[in-house]
């Protein structure tokens, strides 16, 4: 009884694991531009909220759909659902999916317009992650009920046997009283019972949900002789799931980054390479004595990503020189300009002072050089023009961003067939302006760290946001 009452009136949510659970895409559907926010149901099943904001103008129609990335359910979609177009804003459409199991999903958009039709797939995890808390009042209303049942059951019996066969006006006898008492005990047993065995029905059931709340894989660092950073992965039994079924995302199995802690003001961004069945290793590069948190990035064939964590305390590393897609970074955080070993300046374009939760933001910078001027010699990190990372600053949230949005290129290229498709990068020379899509989930102190590269080196800049 006690269990139900603390399930009913007060139970908590309880976070599984860090991340960014919202999706942003900024991208094309054919000819048409999009920028699609997806914000998944946080139990399953559940209702995720898609938005689509469509930068032509001559958009008849929107539609969407949801379906699992991989399995049956990949090739067979349902109806679509029409999603609704604003009245203030007829370029600005929202819609809702149900979406029934965990895993690995996608939500289909499709744009009908003067210009045909165009279509883009939009990856996105769909993981239980909390048990949704009851409003106490509610709770505190059903247990009355309850209350107020049992309590109606007992009497109607006792009623029933007391005074069910008698004339009317006749008052009870002795024996009537006495088959009242005996049935009133016998249904109170009854009640009792079933109160018991719903208790118990309600726990399994809360076992059960329990085993579909998502859990990332673990991962163990430990630091080998030589420098080398060992990372060993295991599954702690959610869904069935591999840890050495990884797919390259920007040619690399794993993005790890490496934050000097309490302060976080330097980092790494390393891509170690799997030597065993669930085993990761690295050459770390010289990295001075300290804790430091790790966050590891990677995705599952059937294109789920997840994002790993541990800490783990160094000594001094000797260590290797930055080759390859390697970099670091380290300096003072700023909130507006911050500025580079070479003498050039990163810009943030920034819109606001405090930044509102639970909304899409584009966040662009520019980049210019120690005279002041827009920098010519800018060049692809990875595949991309910059890459950003968004941690708070109690770790409690960790997103890696590229200009296209939250969406790991992995994933994208799954849902999509055609390589070409969601992306919107244009042609000529690489712009010094470039920017990221993205959306604060929860309110805090944040560590925004920003990577380009030009000249043929990588640059990292650190900013600081506040989020309201």
């Amino acid at each position: 009884m006690r269990r139900i009452l603390l399930l009913l009136a007060c139970a908590s949510s309880m976070p599984a694991h860090v991340g960014s659970p919202d999706v942003f895409l900024e991208g094309s559907a054919g000819p048409y531009p999009l920028f699609i926010t997806i914000r998944p149901p946080v139990v399953i099943p559940g209702v995720a909220e898609v938005e689509v904001r469509v930068r032509a103008k001559d958009v008849q129609r929107v539609s969407i759909v949801p379906m699992p990335m991989a399995g049956a359910g990949a090739k067979f979609a349902p109806a679509p659902d029409v999603a609704t177009r604003s009245k203030n804003d007829p370029q600005f459409f929202t819609g809702s999916l149900w979406m029934m199991t965990s895993g690995s999903w996608q939500v289909k958009v499709t744009i009908d317009g003067s210009e045909g039709e165009g279509k883009l797939a939009v990856p996105v995890p769909a993981l239980a992650n909390r048990t949704r808390k009851m409003q106490f009042g509610l709770g505190a209303l059903l247990f009355g009920l309850m209350i107020l049942l049992s309590a109606g059951a007992v009497s109607i019996s006792g009623a029933a046997s007391r005074e069910a066969q008698l004339e009317p006006g006749q008052t009870p006898g002795p024996e009537h009283l006495g088959r009242a008492r005996i049935s009133m005990a016998v249904t109170a047993l009854v009640v009792a019972a079933i109160l018991y065995l719903g208790n118990n029905w309600w726990n399994v059931e809360a076992g059960n949900y329990a085993g579909i709340i998502y859990k990332p894989l673990d991962m163990k660092p430990v630091l080998a002789d030589g420098g080398k950073l060992e990372l060993r992965l295991s599954d702690p039994g959610w869904l069935p799931r591999k840890v050495d079924d990884f797919v390259p995302d920007h040619n690399h199995l794993m993005h790890l980054f490496v934050l000097r802690l309490p302060e976080m003001e330097r980092v790494w961004h390393l891509h170690p390479e799997m030597t065993a069945s669930g085993i990761l290793t690295h050459d770390l590069p010289p990295m001075p004595a300290g804790r430091y948190a790790l966050f590891a990035d990677v995705v599952h064939e059937n294109g789920l990503p997840e994002t790993l964590v541990a800490e783990i305390d160094l000594p001094e590393v000797a260590g290797k020189p930055i080759a390859g897609d390697d970099s670091a970074g380290a300096g003072k955080p700023d909130t507006a300009s911050a500025a580079l070993a070479d003498g050039s300046r990163l810009i943030w374009e920034r819109e606001f002072e405090v930044y509102p939760v639970k909304k899409a933001h584009s966040f662009r910078f520019r980049v210019e050089t120690a005279e002041g001027k827009p920098a010519q010699d800018m060049e692809l990190y990875m595949g991309m023009p910059g890459h950003a990372v968004f941690v708070r600053r109690d770790r409690a949230v960790f997103a890696h961003v590229h200009p296209t949005g939250s969406v790991p290129m992995a994933a994208l290229k799954i849902a999509q067939p055609d390589p070409h498709a969601g992306h919107n990068r244009g042609t000529g020379s690489l712009s010094p302006v470039f920017g990221f899509p993205y959306g604060f989930p929860q309110p805090g102190d944040y560590r925004m760290i920003v990577q380009f590269k030009r000249g043929g080196a990588v640059h990292t800049a650190l900013f600081d946001v506040k989020v309201q």
